[in-house]
């Protein structure tokens, strides 16, 4: 063999390994990612939004994610408000069998999210405690059935992607902060109810064969009361208790990203 043969062929050696160790010289997956959910991947509390009722802002942990990956197409059809029979019905539409990649934040309103924090924050302690006891019997009794058939609908429209189930943080620290804020006691009560909530979430979605990302660990130390709050309070009516864009960047997206890349 002549050495200008064996040249050749130590620089196309050299290339093929090139091509396999070094990430960035190997041809990328496809990822074809859908965002499906309620206001806590929509981006409520980030602001700005488009021009939809759903309120949905770039600034939420789904179109940050895409950003930062080599992403082949990304739809975002999550939704201010949505509950779980609004993924089964509208949202699964968004999905193919050329999806690669599902995330979901759903659950929360089903359990009356909006209904349990209205009632603790304007209403008495007994009121609150009513809400909050209503809440967690639906979200032991009703909602582990209603997320069994939102997996399983999503799965049967996306039969080969990986489907991440992302949970709700805890809202509040449980410190002194002011008057006028809620008591300590039922900000602890209202963590307890989202930790039981994570529970359920977390349960349901693995025996879906899903990834379970828990987000209270990245919010821990910036909820409602903390001095880096990354939860608003009731300051905005339509965004009180949601993450703002620290949040959504800091909290949810570092979430996503531990547990996928």
């Amino acid at each position: 063999m002549s050495r200008r043969v064996r040249t050749a062929l130590a620089a196309l050696l050299a290339a093929v390994l090139g091509a396999v160790l070094v990430p960035g010289l190997a041809k990328a997956a496809t990822v074809n990612y859908v965002a499906l959910g309620d206001s806590y991947s929509s981006g409520v509390g980030a602001g700005p939004y488009d021009l939809s009722t759903c309120l949905r802002s770039q600034k939420s942990y789904a179109p940050l994610w895409a950003s930062a990956h080599a992403v082949t197409s990304v739809r975002f059809p999550a939704c201010g408000g949505a509950v779980t029979a609004d993924v089964i019905n509208s949202q699964v539409n968004s999905l193919s069998t050329g999806t690669t990649l599902v995330t979901v934040t759903i659950g929360g309103n089903d359990a009356g999210f909006a209904d349990v924090i209205t009632s603790c924050r304007f209403g008495s302690t007994s009121t609150c405690e009513g809400a909050v006891n209503d809440s967690r019997a639906f979200a032991t009794a009703t909602l582990p059935g209603r997320l069994d058939n939102t997996y399983a609908a999503i799965r049967n429209r996306a039969p080969n992607a990986r489907l991440v189930v992302l949970g709700y943080p805890r809202l509040f620290e449980t410190n002194y902060c002011g008057l006028l804020a809620m008591s300590t006691y039922k900000r602890t009560i209202l963590n307890q109810a989202a930790d039981l909530l994570a529970t359920v979430i977390a349960d349901r979605a693995r025996a879906a064969g899903a990834t379970f990302v828990d987000a209270r660990p990245f919010f821990a130390g910036h909820g409602v009361c903390a001095a880096d709050p990354w939860i608003n309070d009731v300051s905005g009516l339509i965004e009180a208790y949601h993450p703002d864009a620290d949040g959504y960047r800091y909290g949810y997206l570092a979430a996503l990203t531990a547990a996928i890349g």
